[in-house]
Order: structure tokens, then sequence, then C-alpha cells
């Protein structure tokens, strides 16, 4: 048993004795189904960090190393009741590997490769000694001729695996004779009998560099079949709660919101925090600061800060993750800065819409340290006004609401075009910013170039407030936009709903500035 030659169950066992512990093992079943099928038998996973991968990892070491004995471990697990269990428990020669301990400094960079190998290797020799000559092939050579002798093979399971892309975010050499490194040591490899990564980022996409693509990717944006393990399920979370008495509702509020698949996934490292304290805050601070977060929403790409806008609104904003190179520095669009941000654990991805949001408090929060520090004074005004215009829509005073908005315009004008009806969009989402504590997300509806031309809000349902919905009309009139809603039927869609809902038009007009007019909507008998 070495460091990174079957490390043993020591990380494992200190996890399963913990006070807070989700069984998660079903998962080795799904890896056990992969083992020496060439085709899937490369698995990165990706998922942002305080996200569990460092256990998973440490979990398929105790079980596959042989190294040790982890059938206590397992006893009474999940995994125990599988059929592959008894097959691959402590059968396999496993290397495990952080990279990130390679590389805690700078300087190591330019030699963390060659003392990978190094280290490895000293400990493959005090086992199979006799089985090989070290050469200028480096451990991929040393590996080759193990398995020629002894006709074992290897799982590799590697944590951490794109550090290098996020220490080295300038060196490209770095980052390709990395990539290099890897293809040699897995692909067409007949000693790999499984090779598992984890990381934050999926694997970068480099052209010919791409070679690495044997490995099959399961990320925020497409997990899989291993959705569930990508952190804490609803279930296991409501199970948290009735154990520690902390309010589930609450806990939903604050920290779910990650759609992973057909799963509502929650950051085990935020609920573990709130078991131990009982205290509703955001922990995200403890391992990613605002300012990491501020770099890339400060990013000046046509339609980012309004998308931002949106979100905060609980607006969700359409992406392309296509472009994206699975970098940290080449960005061309708003969806390459989204699309990272995804990656980071700042956004949520719905696959069936293509559509990423905010997912829930905790990481607004966050949104808005960084938005505090990044200059967007005016948006920090102008959403502190929220709570006061959002009661005098409810008292039908559509001077006072026209004023609220005018003043938000005036706010936020260094940072919206403020010519068109999408931006005017932006301001009234801004303008209702407190609604989300209110009502359900806020409805878009008739697209209008990038943006979209109406806004609808429907209460929550324990929540005694009117519907809105909200015309918005550029160099027209805020009357026109009321009779547009009525002449159009826009109130077709609540069909069924019993409340009471407010009709409200706004118009900008460049020489008049902001008009509105609030109607209660008089339903046929």
């Amino acid at each position: 048993m070495g460091l990174y030659l079957n490390p043993g169950n020591e990380a494992f066992r200190q996890a399963v004795t913990d006070d807070i512990y989700i069984d998660k093992t079903k998962l080795i079943a799904l890896i056990n189904q992969r083992i020496n099928r060439s085709r899937v038998k490369y698995i990165c996973v990706s998922r942002p960090r305080r996200f569990g991968k460092s256990m998973a990892a440490d979990m398929l070491a105790a079980y596959y190393g042989k190294g040790c004995d982890s059938r206590e471990l397992f006893a009474g697990r999940k995994i125990e009741k599988e059929e592959s269990f008894p097959t691959h428990l402590n059968r396999h020669n496993v290397i495990r590997l952080d990279i990130q301990r390679f590389l805690f400094d700078e300087s190591h960079l330019d030699i963390f490769i060659d003392k990978i190998q190094e280290a490895v290797i000293r400990e493959l020799e005090a086992e199979y000694g006799g089985c090989f000559v070290a050469d200028q092939y480096g451990l991929p050579g040393v590996l080759g001729q193990i398995y020629a002798h002894t006709k074992e093979g290897f799982i590799f399971i590697i944590d951490e695996w794109d550090c290098v892309f996020r220490f080295a975010k300038e060196r490209q050499e770095i980052q390709k004779g990395y990539l290099d490194f890897l293809r040699g040591l897995f692909k067409g490899a007949e000693y790999v009998e499984l090779a598992y990564m984890t990381g934050i980022l999926p694997v970068k996409k480099y052209g010919e560099h791409s070679a690495i693509n044997i490995f099959k990717e399961y990320s925020m944006l497409n997990p899989g079949p291993f959705a569930e393990y990508f952190g804490f399920t609803e279930e296991e979370v409501k199970s948290l709660c009735r154990k520690y008495g902390i309010d589930y509702g609450k806990t939903r509020e604050w920290y779910d919101g990650y759609l992973i698949g057909d799963f509502h996934i929650y950051n085990p490292q935020a609920v573990t925090e709130l078991m131990d304290s009982g205290a509703f805050r955001s922990y995200w601070t403890g391992t990613e600061t605002y300012e990491a977060l501020k770099i890339y929403i400060d990013m000046n790409f046509d339609g980012l800060k309004e998308s931002i806008i949106g979100m905060l609104s609980n607006v969700r904003c359409e992406i392309d993750p296509s472009t994206s190179q699975n970098d940290m520095t080449t960005f061309k669009s708003k969806d390459d800065v989204l699309t990272l941000l995804l990656h980071l654990g700042y956004l949520s991805f719905d696959e069936k819409t293509s559509e990423v949001f905010i997912p829930n408090q905790e990481i607004a929060r966050e949104f808005m340290r960084s938005v505090k520090a990044g200059g967007w004074d005016g948006l920090v005004q102008a959403l502190r006004r929220s709570d006061g215009l959002l009661q005098k829509t409810w008292e039908l005073d559509g001077e006072a609401v026209a004023q609220g908005v005018a003043a938000i315009h005036n706010e936020t004008a260094s940072m919206l075009k403020y010519n068109n009806e999408n931006s005017l969009t932006c301001t009234v989402l801004m303008a209702y910013y407190s609604a989300k504590a209110y009502y359900m997300n806020p409805l878009l509806e008739l697209p209008s170039g990038k943006g979209f031309a109406d806004v609808a809000y429907l209460p929550k349902r324990d929540m005694d407030r009117p519907a809105l919905v909200v015309e918005l009309k550029w160099n027209q009139s805020a009357k026109g936009a009321i009779a547009q809603i009525k002449d159009k039927q826009y109130i077709d869609w609540l069909e069924g709903y019993t409340g009471k809902i407010l009709l409200v038009g706004i118009n900008y007009d460049k020489k008049k500035g902001h008009t509105c007019v609030i109607e209660e909507y008089k339903k046929n008998k």
C-alpha cells in the first residue's frame, strides 16, 4: 500500500464515520459496468467545487484497491446488494492521483508531470521491480512492461484533473504538454482497466490534442446516468432536515435549484454546514470568492449584463454552450462566459430548454456581492427601490411607478443601451426584483429582438397578491399598452386563475420620459 499505488481506504473510512454521511455507494455499480470495456472505460466527471468529487474518488479507491480490505466499510451500504459487489471488491491495482497535490506552487508547473511519473514509478518499483526497466517512455512505458510480464491491469482514479487549466491559465504550452501526457498514458493502453477522472471543467478542446476525447464526459451540461451522484438529492436533504430539525422549505429556497438531469441537486457542503450550524447563510465564500465571479460578469460582451440582470430577477437565459473551449481564458461571447459560470457552479442548466439560471438564494447573494464590488452601483440602487415600486403597483399608482422606473432608468443608464424594448424590459425586471418574494419566476412572452416585450408575474400559492401582466411600449403610449393587452387577449393564458389581475402598461418616450397606467382587470361574467 502506498500514497499513489493502492492507497488504502482511510480517507473513505473517515467519510463514512462522519456525523453526516449520505450513501452514494450505488455509483460503484455504474462504474463496474464499464471495467475493461474499451468504449466506455474512460470516464470524466466534471462538477463544481464542494460537490463531493474527492469523496467519490476516495470511495472508488477504497472499493477497488488491492492494498486494503474494505468489506466492513461497505457493509449495509447500497452497493452491497448489487450483484457485482463481490466481483471487484479489492481485486484491482489502483493508481490514485490528486493532480492539485503536485501543483501547490506556481514554480511546479514546469516539473509536475515529471514528479508525477517519478512518484508513481518509485512505488511501482517496490511492487514490480523485476518486471520493468525505466526508460525515456516514462510512466506509460513502465506500465506497459508490467502488463506484458504480469497481465495485471490498473484502475486510474485522477482527482482535480483540470487544475492545470486553472493554475496555468495563460500558459498554453503547459496545458498542451499535460494533455499529451494524458493521451500517452491512456490512449490505446492495454493496461488500463478503467480511468475515472474528476474536475471542474470538461475536457479542454485543443485540435489534435483533443485525442483524449476517448473519455466519455458527464458534466453539469450532460450528467447522464450519474446525475443523482452530483450532490445531495431532494429526498436525501429532506431526511437530513428531519434528523436535525431544520425547516426543509427554507432549506430548499436557500440551497436547491441545481437541475441535474431529472434531479434537483443540493450542494453537499452547503447542506452539511447548515446541519452543523443551523444557520441559513451563504457558505459559498468558504471556497469561492466574489472576486472570482466578478472577473467574469464584468466582461463586456454584448447582452451579458442584461442576462445577469434578468437572472437576478429569476429569468432564465438561453445559451449555446457548444462554442465553449472549456478553459478559463478563451471567451468570444456571453455564451462562453455563462457556460464557464455553469461549470463553476454559479448557474444551473435546464437540458430541455438549453437555459441557464441562478439556482438559489445562496448563489444569488454571491452575484449581488460581485455586482456591488464591480461598479454596478446603479443596479444596486435600482434593486433597493424595488420594494416601494411593487407596493405602488398594488396601489394602482401609475404615476409613482413611472417615476420609479424613470429613476431606475437613470441609475442604470451606464450599464444598459437604453434604446429599445429589450432595455426597457431589463429596467422593469430590476424594478420588480422584490417580486421574487411574492411571485413565481416571471414569464416572458412574445420575442422581440434579443429580448421579450411582455412580463407576467403569478403569485405563489401561499401569497395573497394580484397577478401582474405588464406590457411595454417604446415611443407610443401607456394607454396603448393596456389596450393591446386587452385587444390581443393576453389574459387568456390565465384562464382558470381566480385571483385579482392587474394590467400594467409602461411606455418610454425620449421626449416625455416614462408613463404608466395600471388597471384592475374586469373578468367577464
